[in-house]
């Protein structure tokens, strides 16, 4: 009885702390003062800034290491949540504006169980704003209670809440914490060179000189593609190649390796290895990168679902950097499902959880759990090479990592995303924070410079 009365109290707590942390940090003084990493000064020195005056954020000798590290997750999310609307209209990497980039790539997302895109909640800033501050706990609520139910009322209503709100580890929070990162640093440094990475003909071109193993393209003038059955004129297409300054990259089709379509249904899609790298050597973006400053944080294998097109319809399996071997499978499709009808509970999942395939769905006794993958010390080794050769200023790279047929080029990158997500695959927390931690206080350094000299940014063509 008493848990059920004091929960009340702790939700309106945990909720008025989060609004303290996102004004603080959006117009209140957390907006105008130095951020100090915690993970490169003394508790001491942590406590004594001036820019760390909210109690629930600050650390305690006595913290356990579970608190500290919720501590340190929830000033990032609080301090990068609120950046965001300092970004909003201001220039994007690839787009005009972090707002045209941020509706773009929420077009087909939507909460699970809505059916909403979320898009329409971000096309101005004040609209925007509110929907934080409303959805966020609403939202956060209503997970927690829906975790409440599916775990047979055992799991804590409050913790979760918690947890959800001020230091969310879901996939979709990791994913904006990780754009919001990127935005401010391709801003506040003036767009890095990395950052050209982005465009795929760059990547592709760059990564062929500097002899890292890029999908093989072709290097004929143009192509022309006819309908069989067309005449007059109709079902004629004509594409040319990036290589002689067209649109297109023209590329032969890319066959899975006999290992990795042995894990799928026939027919499948190329199905990639999501991996995550990160680079301290971003932080300072003048000094001289090493290769031990990138650092290969997760792994996931999309296995492509049967008759799809591309692995974005797959199944998540996470897999293990240290051993190579494949744990259990998840999806984020739920995350994907437009439309009112959604909101009926027999249409759309409102969540779903990691390790829940052990095989794959569309081959009855296919397992793909506890299966290794060949090599993935070299796998990473390449991914870690490749950012160091071709963008150690970029924070974050999620490389698309082919295990393919072709003899010539059995392991090749497909493209990078540098506003990556983890896919939903395991990675140390503390190493990923630790760095994020690190990376804010060099941004707000700058961020008050920009703030001090009233620098106008301009749009940079990618």
């Amino acid at each position: 009885m008493g848990q059920c009365l004091c929960l009340p109290f702790r939700i309106l707590s945990t909720t008025c702390n989060f609004y303290r942390g996102l004004f603080h940090y959006l117009v209140g003084k957390g907006r105008r003062s130095q951020y100090t990493s915690s993970s490169s000064s003394s508790v001491k020195e942590y406590q004594q800034n001036d820019n760390v005056e909210l109690s629930f954020l600050k650390l305690s000798s006595n913290d356990s290491s579970e608190d500290a590290v919720f501590k340190k997750h929830a000033r990032i999310h609080l301090f990068t949540l609120s950046s965001a609307f300092y970004l909003y209209h201001k220039p994007h990497y690839r787009k005009a504006s972090y707002a045209e980039d941020l509706v773009d790539n929420f077009a087909n997302v939507a909460i699970p169980g809505t059916g909403i895109p979320l898009s329409l909640f971000v096309r101005s800033k004040l609209l925007a704003l509110s929907f934080v501050l409303t959805a966020s706990p609403i939202c956060s609520l209503a997970a927690a209670l829906h975790l409440w139910i599916k775990t047979g009322f055992t799991s804590s209503i409050s913790n979760e809440y918690k947890h959800r709100l001020l230091a969310p580890d879901d996939w979709f929070s990791y994913w904006r914490l990780n754009c919001r990162v990127a935005g401010m640093h391709a801003l506040l440094n003036d767009n890095p060179i990395g950052y050209q990475m982005e465009n795929k003909w760059t990547f592709l071109k760059q990564g062929r000189d500097a002899n890292v193993p890029v999908s093989p393209f072709l290097d004929t003038p143009a192509i022309v593609v006819k309908h069989k059955n067309e005449e007059g004129g109709l079902g004629i297409h004509f594409f040319k190649n990036a290589t002689h300054g067209g649109d297109w990259i023209i590329q032969h089709r890319i066959q899975n390796s006999d290992w990795v379509a042995s894990l799928l249904p026939q027919p499948a899609p190329l199905s990639t290895f999501r991996v995550i790298t990160q680079s301290r050597a971003s932080i300072d973006v003048h000094a001289t990168p090493t290769v031990e400053q990138i650092t290969a944080l997760s792994c996931v294998f999309r296995a492509g679902r049967k008759n799809a097109a591309t692995d974005h319809d797959s199944i998540l399996f996470n897999v293990d950097v240290t051993t190579g071997k494949i744990k259990g499978g998840t999806t984020n499709a739920h995350w994907y499902k437009l439309g009112l009808h959604n909101i009926l509970p027999t249409h759309c999942n409102w969540r779903s959880f990691h390790g829940e395939y052990q095989s794959h769905p569309d081959v009855p006794g296919l397992d793909v759990t506890g299966k290794v993958i060949p090599d993935i010390k070299g796998m990473l080794q390449l991914v870690e090479d490749s950012h160091l050769k071709l963008c150690p200023d970029v924070p974050f790279v999620g490389w698309d990592v082919v295990l393919s047929a072709d003899p010539k080029v059995p392991v090749c990158l497909l493209e990078v995303n540098l506003s990556c997500n983890f896919f939903r695959g395991d990675f140390d927390k503390e190493i990923y924070l630790d760095f994020i931690d690190d990376s804010l206080a060099k941004l707000q350094d700058l961020r008050l410079t920009a703030d001090s000299d009233k620098k106008k940014f301009k749009i940079k063509a990618m």
